[in-house]
């Protein structure tokens, strides 16, 4: 079994999914965070899942609190951001923290898949990382990297599967 596949974690309403759960779909794994100026990027994300759910792919958001205190808020508030505010109807999980030794195990995984540009750590909110339908992580993209811009290479793992 590919490692991917090995993690579970914990959704907004306490319940546990195993990572398992996604295997044969192409899955992007973002951190996210309600009071960022990349924020307005869960339009972007759900624009993404809209078009592409139904051909074998997932979106899958982690909220953390880590980056300047913008996710300081319990489920509820985190519900009321996502499903609310910007209409997500992707899959939203527990807060976590991504960097560090509480890091999620998931996230220590993804860091050590994909290290970034000059460190492993996580820099900022709404840092992604594509997972192909195998679970094998392909490609990490920075904070600012659009949904819009990473449209491609959903595109090209999806042909994969289709």
């Amino acid at each position: 079994m590919t490692e991917f596949y090995k993690f579970k974690a914990n959704t907004l309403g306490n319940k546990e999914i195993s990572m398992e759960s996604y295997k044969g779909r192409v899955v992007l794994v973002v951190n996210t965070a309600s009071k960022c100026g990349l924020t307005p990027q869960y339009k972007g994300l759900q624009a993404l899942y809209d078009k592409y759910k139904d051909k074998g792919f997932e979106i899958l958001g982690f909220p953390c609190n880590q980056f300047a205190n913008q996710e300081p808020g319990d489920d509820e508030s985190i519900k009321q951001t996502c499903y609310i505010n910007y209409g997500v109807t992707f899959p939203m999980f527990a807060k976590i923290d991504v960097n560090g030794e509480n890091a999620h195990p998931l996230f220590k995984y993804l860091k050590q898949a994909l290290p970034g540009l000059l460190i492993p750590q996580i820099k900022w909110n709404f840092t992604k990382f594509l997972i192909d339908s195998n679970g094998n992580p392909v490609k990490r993209f920075a904070p600012k990297d659009t949904p819009s811009s990473i449209e491609k290479d959903i595109d090209i793992l999806l042909k994969v599967i289709n």
